[in-house]
């Protein structure tokens, strides 16, 4: 009896969050795996087609070119957020007047929205008026087009995206920072070790869980980038920007093919999921713990 009650009270406590995720979580991906089967433009019936629209996926070139663009933002982003990310916390973790102000200023861009965010950097990265190339032409460097060249286009997705995680990504970090234990780098003092030394032996490997922890974010996120290349090049030009997420919403709401886009959405959540597997188990290998 006193278990029934008890599990009676956990269904209670739970529901507040569990219908929300079944009803907008569960739900429509059991949906979306029913509709990958279909061939369906969202108006007329549905037309059950089996796994035709995973094998015309992956036998486009299309979906190739996607998942590429996808795979060259995660690519770029990753190191550039990481190493951006590590450089702040490490500033930030040392005794500076307006320490607190500066967290605080460098978290800022993380609770900004996406749209403002992208808007802002696709007005910096103008090739005829921004500020970028207007800095770039004072010194006498070359003045890219960005998001209106092929060439430049995702570099321009990933220098946004990068600047608005920095701060997400100091945070974790510097908690990492906080959390070894200060004996350590007294005792690498008396041993005579030298700054760069004791980062090396001492900071970056105790620091691996929070790297870990930041790494398998920064690639799920990265996988599923859409926000800013819809704002900022709507994965032009010539599909120079094209990401999966990019044109699963395409497939549905520009060209009428449901059927294909929940597909591809599948197809991505395999990627995702074979990539945090790996990831799961190599950190066995190198991530160390206090």
């Amino acid at each position: 009896m006193r278990k029934r009650n008890q599990a009676a009270w956990a269904v209670v406590f739970l529901a507040p969050s569990a219908i929300p995720l079944v009803l907008f979580t569960l739900l429509p991906m059991v949906s979306s795996i029913r509709i990958s089967l279909l061939s369906w433009n969202l108006i007329s019936d549905p037309r059950f087609v089996g796994l035709a629209n995973y094998a015309k996926l992956l036998a486009s070139p299309t979906t190739l070119g996607v998942f590429g663009n996808t795979l060259g933002y995660v690519v770029g982003y990753l190191p550039l957020v990481y190493v951006g990310g590590l450089l702040l916390a490490l500033a930030l973790n040392a005794r500076i007047p307006g320490r607190g102000f500066f967290r605080a200023l460098y978290f800022l861009p993380v609770i900004t929205s996406w749209v403002v965010v992208a808007l802002v950097w696709k007005w910096l990265l103008n090739p005829s008026n921004g500020l970028v190339n207007a800095v770039l032409g004072a010194l006498g460097l070359p003045q890219p087009g960005w998001w209106t060249d092929p060439n430049w286009a995702l570099a321009s997705v990933i220098i946004a995206s990068a600047w608005k995680d920095l701060g997400f990504v100091m945070v974790i970090l510097l908690a990492g920072l906080q959390a070894i234990p200060s004996d350590l780098y007294e005792a690498a003092r008396i041993d005579g070790a030298s700054g760069w030394r004791t980062f090396w032996n001492i900071t970056l490997p105790l620091l691996t869980p929070s790297t870990f922890f930041v790494v398998v974010i920064s690639l799920i996120n990265g996988f599923q980038v859409f926000d800013q290349v819809y704002v900022m090049t709507g994965g032009g030009p010539q599909g120079s920007s094209q990401v999966v997420v990019g044109q699963i919403y395409d497939l549905t709401f520009r060209y009428g093919r449901a059927g294909e886009a929940a597909a591809l959405s599948w197809l991505l959540f395999a990627v995702i999921l074979v990539v945090t597997v790996i990831q799961m188990w190599g950190q066995r290998k190198w991530v160390q713990h206090v």
